[in-house]
C-alpha cells in the first residue's frame, strides 16, 4: 500500500524514499521540536503547522502525489551485532578454579546492601565474555542473585537479606578463577532508616517489607543525576524539606524542551561523535546513580527508576534488542539490592517507536529474573494505557488521559486492574506553554486529594520557566510553587488515616467520599465551595467531626460529636474536607 495523508510521520520517515519526499516539501520537519511524539501524527494533520505547505493547496497536492508513488513497507532496520555469549573457555583449562581473590564484610544490616568484591581476570570483554552469579543460602533457602563487572578487573555481587541470621554463599561463573568462590556473613537487625523494598499491601496500597507503611506521594525530576554536582546537591537539598516519598527519574540522560545539555557521564563507552560501545557500560556512570539513589534512600525516598524513554540523540532508546537486554540484565544486577527501588520499564512506553509489546514483557521476565527481591513493576503510559492487568505488573503508573479529567477515574481503574493506581502524571504546577506544564498549585493539589479521596495516589512535578532551563521536572534544583507543602500536608492526612489505606465508599453524586465504613469518612469539596452541608449517617454512631481546609493547610474540630443527620458550618471557599471519625466506645 502507498502512503496516503492518513499515514504516520514516523512510517514515513522509516522509509528512504518516504523520508526523501517528506523532507524536500517540509525540511523543518528535521528540525521539530518534539521529534518523537511527532512521529505519531498523520501527515494530514502534519501540514497544518507549516504554513508554505498549509496555505499552498498545489503543493500539498504534490506532496501526496509523490508519497501515493511511495510504498510504506520500510527498510529493514539494521540490528546492532549481537555480542557474543559467555564460553567456558573465557580461561585457560590450567586456571586453578575459586582463584580468584574475594573479600566482603562479616556481617550487614536486615534489608542493607551486602557486597562481595571479586578481584579477577580483566581481559576480553568482560561484560559480555563474563556470566557470574551465587547462591546465597540461610538453612533449606536459597536465592540466586546475578553479578556483574564493575571495571579494572573487579567484580562485585550484591545480596539484599531479609532475615536475619548466618547467610552462606557460593559463586558459579563460566570463568573458572570466579568459580566456585564461598563465604559468609552475619545479617543483623535493620538500622532503624532500613524497612525494606516496598510491597503491595492490601491490594491497592503499599507497605515496607517491615509493615512500615508507605504513602507513595512523589515528585519528578527525570534527568536529574545528569546535572552535576552542585545542582543535585541543590536537588537533595530541596527534596529534603518537601515530604515527598518517591521520586520519578530516568537511568539514561534525556533530550527535551528545557533539558538539552549533555550529561557530565554516559551510559556506555564512547562519545557522540565516536558513537558508543553498547557492549561497555560505563562503571563511573552507573556508580553516581547508585549514589544517588543511595542519596535517596537517606531521605527517605524511593527512586521509581525509569529504564527507557524516547527522548533520546544518543541512540540509546533504540540500541537493539541484544543490547537492550544486556543493559537491562546489567541494571538489574546492579541496582536490585537497593531496598528503595522501584522499577518503571518505560516512561511513555508508547513512545519508544521500535518496542513491541514481545519486547516489554521479555524485558519484565529479566527484571523479575534477576530481581530476587521483587521490587515494584510498572509501564507507564503517554496515550495508550499499558495492559496493566499483566501478572508481572504490581501497580499501575498512569499518564494523564484528559486535559480536565485524570485522578477522577481511579477508582474505575482499579475496579479495572485490581491494583493500586499511581497517576505519576497529571500534569505539571507551571507556566510554559505546554497544557502538560501549565496549571495551577492549587489545581494540582485538588488533583492529589481526588486521587487520594477515590483510593489512589498522584505524583507531582513542577515545570516553572527560568531562562537558564534549570526546571524541576527535568533538572531539579529548587521548588517555586505553592503545591508542595500542601501534599505534604496531605501525606500527614493519609498517614493519621485508616492503617490499611483509603477505600472509596459510596458517593453522592456531588462529594466523592473514602474511609472505613462506620469508623472514619472523608469527603472532599474540590472546587465547590458550600456554606454548610447536611451529613446524613446511619443512627447509632457517634463522630467527631474536623473541617480541613486543604490549602490553607488547617485543621477546624468542631465542637462535641455528632450522629444521625447533622449540619457542618462550611468556610464557602474551595478545597474543603471534612473528616469523620468514630468515638470510640467506653
Amino acid at each position: 500500500m502507498p502512503f496516503t495523508p492518513d499515514s504516520r510521520l514516523g512510517d514515513v520517515l522509516d522509509s528512504e524514499r518516504g523520508r526523501t519526499t517528506v523532507l524536500r516539501h517540509l525540511p523543518r520537519v528535521a528540525d521539530m521540536p518534539f521529534p518523537v511524539q511527532a512521529r505519531h501524527v498523520r501527515l494530514r494533520q502534519l501540514i497544518d503547522i507549516f504554513d508554505t505547505v498549509r496555505d499552498d493547496p498545489a503543493l500539498q497536492a504534490q506532496l501526496f502525489d509523490e508519497l501515493a508513488a511511495v510504498p510504506d513497507t520500510p527498510a529493514p532496520r539494521p540490528q546492532p551485532a549481537s555480542a557474543p555469549e559467555p564460553s567456558d573457555r573465557y580461561e585457560p583449562a590450567d586456571v586453578v578454579r575459586a582463584s580468584a581473590t574475594l573479600s566482603a564484610p562479616p556481617s550487614a544490616g536486615r534489608w542493607a546492601v551486602f557486597e562481595v568484591e571479586i578481584r579477577g581476570p580483566g581481559h576480553g570483554n568482560p561484560f559480555t565474555d563474563v556470566d557470574l552469579s551465587a547462591e546465597f543460602r540461610q538453612g533449606g533457602r536459597g536465592v540466586r542473585v546475578p553479578g556483574f563487572y564493575d571495571g579494572d578487573g573487579v567484580y562485585r555481587i550484591r545480596f539484599m537479606p531479609g532475615t536475619e541470621g548466618r547467610w552462606d554463599f557460593r559463586t558459579t561463573s563460566n570463568a573458572r578463577s570466579l568459580d566456585g568462590l564461598t563465604g559468609g556473613f552475619d545479617c543483623t537487625g535493620a538500622a532503624p532508616t532500613d524497612h525494606g523494598p516496598v510491597r503491595v499491601h492490601n491490594t491497592f496500597h503499599f507497605r515496607h517489607a517491615d509493615g512500615t507503611r508507605c504513602v507513595p506521594l512523589g515528585t519528578t525530576a527525570y534527568a536529574w543525576t545528569h546535572q552535576g554536582t552542585e545542582l543535585e546537591e541543590l536537588t537533595l537539598r530541596t527534596l529534603a524539606g518537601s515530604g515527598f516519598t518517591k521520586l520519578r527519574m530516568c537511568v539514561f540522560p534525556k533530550h527535551y524542551l528545557y533539558n538539552s545539555n549533555e550529561p557530565e557521564l554516559y551510559p556506555f563507552d564512547g562519545s557522540i561523535d565516536a558513537g558508543f560501545d553498547f557492549t561497555r557500560p560505563n562503571p563511573d556512570f552507573f556508580r553516581h546513580l547508585e549514589r544517588r539513589i543511595g542519596d535517596l534512600h537517606a531521605l527517605g525516598i524511593e527512586a521509581d527508576l525509569i529504564l527507557f524513554h524516547a527522548y533520546d540523540r544518543w541512540g540509546f532508546s533504540d540500541m537493539g534488542p541484544a543490547a537492550d537486554d544486556r543493559y537491562v540484565r546489567y541494571v538489574v544486577a546492579r541496582l536490585a539490592s537497593f531496598q528503595n527501588v522501584w522499577w518503571s520499564l518505560a516512561n511513555e512506553y508508547d513512545l519508544l517507536w521500535s518496542k513491541t509489546g514481545d519486547d516489554w514483557e521479555r524485558f519484565a521476565g529479566i527484571v523479575t529474573t534477576g530481581d530476587p527481591y521483587a521490587h515494584l513493576l510498572s509501564n507507564h503510559n503517554c496515550r495508550e494505557f499499558f495492559d496493566n492487568g499483566r501478572p508481572w505488573i504490581t501497580h499501575s503508573s498512569v499518564q494523564r488521559v484528559d486535559r480536565y479529567r485524570t485522578a477522577e477515574n481511579v477508582d474505575e481503574w482499579r475496579r479495572r486492574w485490581g491494583k493500586p493506581v499511581v497517576v505519576d502524571e497529571c500534569a505539571y504546577e507551571g507556566d510554559l506553554d505546554q497544557g502538560w506544564g501549565n496549571i495551577t498549585g492549587e489545581e494540582l493539589v485538588r488533583r492529589f486529594w481526588e486521587g487520594a479521596v477515590r483510593g489512589g495516589y498522584v505524583g507531582h512535578g513542577e515545570t516553572y520557566y527560568a531562562t537558564d532551563e534549570v526546571i524541576f521536572w527535568a533538572k531539579g534544583g529548587a521548588l517555586k510553587g505553592d503545591s508542595p507543602p500542601r501534599i505534604a500536608f496531605l501525606r500527614a492526612i493519609l498517614e493519621d488515616g485508616p492503617a490499611d489505606g483509603l477505600e472509596p465508599l459510596p458517593s453522592e453524586w456531588d462529594l466523592p467520599w473514602a474511609g472505613v465504613k462506620d469508623s472514619y469518612y472523608l469527603a472532599y469539596f474540590g472546587f465547590s465551595r458550600p456554606r454548610f452541608r447536611i451529613f446524613a449517617m446511619p443512627p447509632g454512631t457517634r463522630y467527631t467531626v474536623d473541617v480541613i481546609d486543604t490549602w490553607a493547610m488547617t485543621v477546624t474540630t468542631l465542637e462535641g460529636c455528632h450522629d444521625g443527620t447533622f449540619r457542618v458550618e462550611l468556610p464557602a471557599r474551595p478545597y474543603v474536607a471534612v473528616r469523620l471519625r468514630a468515638e470510640e466506645s467506653s
